[in-house]
């Protein structure tokens, strides 16, 4: 069996969306042929953790572990933050301590403050894989300074190597809030087309970014989404409560902050009771302040259910429960060629999605490639109305019924299948 190293920051007891696209890929590869060896952190300052996610990686995946120094702990002790959250960094005024703390974030963390692990885990590795070798590299990332490690090794070795991007790296939107020098914002683009035109293939997680990517280098780049794990998702779906569920999993953020959604609810309850009775809006996951402060003011505070971070296997539950999912992106121009992780589970959970974003963006294409519901500017209080009417309406009817748009392309174990070909392919670039 061929072997690949997969480097990812993300690994459990890592919770949240960054782990589950390697996790899932490490637990159907080895039937494709490939046996991973994933190396990741050793003392990880996770955001959240979710020690579910273990029982997901197959006993033959051989773990290794390294030490990482990340400045997270000073940083919280400086500015008294509860988080490492990108909503930290975006969200409103800051002090002084959180403004010098964000400058030195951004201009001596390049390209982020996980870059303390890059030369350990290169001197750690290359003696690894000279005893141990492999037949390609994957890097993942956020964290970006993960490329670096591989690209050091690709250079030392010359193993195949794939640059797997989860998120972009330069054309990221959180990137404009950090006060970054201009010296800095060019380490950025040179560190970040050095790797796009070392590695043997770049992988993209999304169509848009697969696009930008090709035009900026001549290295092959390959699509590779996200997805489901069927596995998930198998027995009857959970027995409703009743009521009508409006469900959103993960973090809702205050630059996500879908304010026209809530007053449109709000008025809906104002002008009909056995509405505002049913309604319920279930929050899964970390909820900034100001999305509950919002739907406070539409007058909804008494329909909140704010559950806070479970577990994937609640999270799914709750998913597959609800009447209507909730999917707002951030009101960021850049934000359009994201695909939430989240978006492939709603679309696996079968019911109806409301997202809410650019019209044109990646999300919207797949929404409406897989006839799983609609997406909605955030400001179009009309179309946001005449949606949550039309599920109201199936709700009093008895229950709004399940999808049945074509999402197979979206299963786990197929897009293995595909990344196996691509690991092949690049495996004969030696």
């Amino acid at each position: 069996m061929k072997r690949v190293l997969v480097i990812a920051y993300y690994w459990p007891p890592s919770g949240g969306s960054g782990v589950q696209r390697w996790v899932k890929f490490c637990k159907y590869l080895p039937a494709e042929g490939w046996q991973p060896v994933v190396f990741a952190p050793e003392n990880a300052d996770y955001p959240s953790l979710d020690p579910s996610f273990e029982a997901e990686v197959p006993a033959s995946v051989e773990l290794l572990r390294g030490r990482i120094w990340e400045p997270y702990a000073a940083y919280r002790k400086l500015t008294g933050a509860k988080s490492t959250q990108v909503t930290e960094i975006s969200s409103g005024k800051k002090s002084w301590k959180q403004k010098l703390s964000l400058w030195i974030r951004a201009n001596l963390f390049i390209p982020d403050p996980r870059v303390g692990w890059v030369r350990p885990s290169v001197k750690f590795l290359k003696k690894y894989l000279k005893e141990h070798p492999v037949d390609a590299i994957v890097t993942t990332g956020p964290p970006h300074s993960v490329h670096l490690i591989g690209q050091k090794l690709h250079r030392a070795l010359g193993t195949p190597w794939i640059a797997d991007f989860r998120d972009p790296w330069t054309e990221m939107y959180y990137l404009k809030y950090l006060p970054m020098s201009a010296f800095t914002w060019r380490k950025h683009r040179k560190q970040e087309q050095a790797v796009l035109d070392e590695c043997s293939t770049v992988l993209a997680c999304t169509p848009l970014v697969q696009e930008d990517f090709q035009a900026r280098t001549s290295t092959p780049v390959a699509c590779i989404t996200n997805g489901f794990d069927e596995e998930d998702f198998t027995g009857p779906a959970p027995l409703g409560d009743g009521l009508f569920n409006i469900t959103h999993t993960g973090l809702l953020a205050a630059d996500g902050n879908p304010e026209t959604l809530w007053k449109v609810l709000g008025e809906m309850a104002d002008a009909d009771q056995a509405f505002r009775e049913d309604l319920r809006l279930r929050l899964v996951g970390k909820v900034d302040r100001e999305v509950l402060e919002a739907i406070s003011a539409a007058g909804l505070s008494a329909n909140i259910v704010n559950l806070g971070y479970c577990d994937h296997a609640d999270a799914v539950r709750e998913q597959r429960a609800a009447s209507v999912l909730l999917l707002p992106l951030r009101n960021d121009p850049q934000y359009k060629p994201i695909l939430p992780g989240k978006l492939f589970e709603y679309l696996a959970a079968r019911r109806p999605i409301l997202g809410i974003g650019q019209s044109d963006g990646a999300m919207a294409r797949v929404i409406a490639e897989s006839g799983a519901g609609e997406t909605i500017d955030w400001d179009n209080a009309t179309d946001l109305r005449s949606f949550l009417e039309k599920a109201w309406e199936q709700h009093l009817k008895g229950g709004v019924p399940p999808g049945i748009g074509n999402i197979e392309r979206y299963s786990r174990k197929g897009l293995t299948a595909e990344l196996a070909a691509l690991l092949s392919k690049v495996e004969k670039m030696k």
